[in-house]
């Protein structure tokens, strides 16, 4: 059925400044832009004077590694802020290739009894999930650490020159049959001693495939510079697009942050590198994050370390400063009554200190429990997000309304919250930020190029219509491959989605 969307703002999403326009949708896709006065379409969008972009491309998203893409496949959180397409596989985890068929990898984040894996290969994955319906588009990128887990299992050493030669053969294999990318996760347990000579031996084979590199960085506090050194010198030496994963401007590391920010400005002309970020000053957290870098062996060996009353005083001491009441419990598997309560409430129900207190939920959850933690400068977020280089992105999972988990901000607000930034800064005749048509690049076409995604992330005849319509940082409706998802910002219950293969 035709689909005509009129009296719009279009802003095509490669920076172009709006125009007014009407759009017709046929089947799929985008059939013409234009006036269509007359055209009798059966169904109709009014616009009444809001922006048309392309459906937004959520770049860094998690709902993969917490199973909720196959336990919530609506993915409504995300509908519901005009995002059309995400993108897994992020921090070194990926749902395939599976060696074994396990999803060990992801144990942390979910239940893994809960889903029945019939998949080994990236091909069969996204054909198992092709065949369930799906609200959003979604892609994959290969984890680091889910391969390399698979090779040497919890072993933490370097891999050898066969076993680098059987990584290579694996990644081949899967970017052949789909995956966008490659992504590491060096501050966690699997990579945070992989050494730069392995990952650079493994990444040839994405850089010669001209595929995305996703990091998260080795250490955003006190290694801060020295690991986007790291990820600036790979970029250089392959040639490889690469973008660092939720690079935050964490609170008391301001002039580490701007000089890191100054050293991505000063490679551009030899370097491919890019950054997401999402407008929020919280972060969401496994309880284990806090735990000092050599305690992060594995989980027997953390047990051990805290029965032992003089490695926990030290690991005690090492934990970062922080409020109990600014830290909220998210998740808690099996002990769901403890979701929303602050770390002082648990610590004081328990007549604990915080810090015991934290030791405590760690171990009560099997160090599973997901927190709130404040951490975030808004201040450092503003500046950052103006970088040319900058791209918006969740680092969320959408969950179902049943669920037992108190949803970030970003899982629910972040395109609409950067949006109204923006909109704001503009109706105030401020271009302190940046304008409306830079805004929609960095979360519709900039996202689609540096992925490979085609046909998809600008607003042209021929183009897969996925399109969002919004106006004062409200999200209108949302089309996903010709189906109205969203409609007078309410989710019309519509999946319309599809899996998605890099060409």
């Amino acid at each position: 059925m035709p689909l005509l969307i009129k009296n719009v703002s279009l802003v095509d999403g490669i920076g172009r400044q709006p125009v007014k326009a009407d759009v017709l949708v046929k089947n799929d896709r985008i059939f013409a832009i234009g006036s269509f006065p007359n055209y009798k379409a059966s169904q109709v969008i009014d616009g009444m004077g809001a922006y048309l972009a392309p459906g937004f491309i959520d770049i860094n998203n998690d709902s993969d590694r917490y199973l909720t893409i196959f336990s919530n496949p609506s993915q409504k959180d995300f509908l519901l802020q005009g995002i059309t397409t995400i993108i897994g596989g992020q921090c070194g985890t990926s749902l395939a290739p599976l060696m074994y068929g396990s999803l060990e990898a992801i144990k942390d984040w979910a239940d893994i009894s809960s889903i029945n894996v019939n998949w080994g290969t990236v091909k069969e994955f996204l054909n198992s999930l092709s065949k369930r319906p799906l609200g959003v588009n979604f892609g994959t990128l290969v984890g680091y650490s889910t391969i390399k887990r698979d090779l040497i299992g919890e072993d933490f050493r370097d891999l050898t020159k066969n076993e680098i030669n059987v990584f290579k053969t694996i990644l081949e294999r899967s970017l052949k049959e789909g995956a966008f990318g490659l992504s590491t996760g060096s501050s966690c347990k699997a990579g945070m001693e992989t050494p730069y000579d392995e990952i650079k031996a493994i990444l040839s084979v994405a850089a010669s495939r001209g595929v995305l590199y996703t990091t998260h960085l080795r250490d955003e506090k006190k290694g801060l510079l020295l690991s986007v050194n790291e990820t600036i010198n790979l970029a250089k030496d392959l040639k490889i697009k690469t973008l660092i994963s939720h690079f935050r401007p964490l609170i008391g590391y301001k002039k580490d942050y701007e000089q890191a920010l100054g050293l991505i400005s000063e490679n551009l002309n030899i370097s491919d590198i890019y950054f997401d970020i999402y407008p929020f000053s919280t972060s969401t957290v496994t309880v284990s994050t806090f735990l000092p870098t050599w305690v992060l062996r594995d989980k027997k060996s953390i047990k051990e370390n805290l029965k032992n009353p003089e490695i926990k005083e030290k690991i005690i001491k090492e934990f970062p400063r922080f409020k109990g009441k600014e830290i909220l419990i998210s998740y808690a598997p099996r002990h769901q009554y403890l979701v929303g309560k602050s770390l002082k409430e648990f610590s004081d129900n328990r007549n604990l200190e915080i810090n015991e207190g934290l030791i405590a939920l760690m171990e009560l959850t099997d160090f599973q429990a997901v927190v709130f933690y404040k951490n975030i400068s808004p201040l450092g977020i503003k500046e950052a997000i103006k970088h040319s280089q900058a791209i918006i992105a969740s680092n969320a999972a959408a969950f179902p309304d049943n669920f037992k988990v108190l949803k970030p901000e970003r899982a629910t607000k972040t395109f609409p919250k950067f949006l109204e930034m923006v909109e704001k800064a503009v109706s105030l005749g401020r271009q302190s930020l940046m304008p409306i048509e830079e805004a929609v690049k960095k979360i519709t076409s900039l996202p689609a190029k540096i992925l490979g995604i085609k046909d998809r992330g600008v607003i042209r005849d021929g183009n897969f219509a996925d399109l969002t319509i919004f106006k004062d940082g409200k999200i209108n409706a949302v089309i996903v491959n010709g189906k109205i998802a969203v409609k007078n910002g309410e989710f019309q219950n519509v999946l319309g989605g599809k899996v998605l293969r890099r060409e």
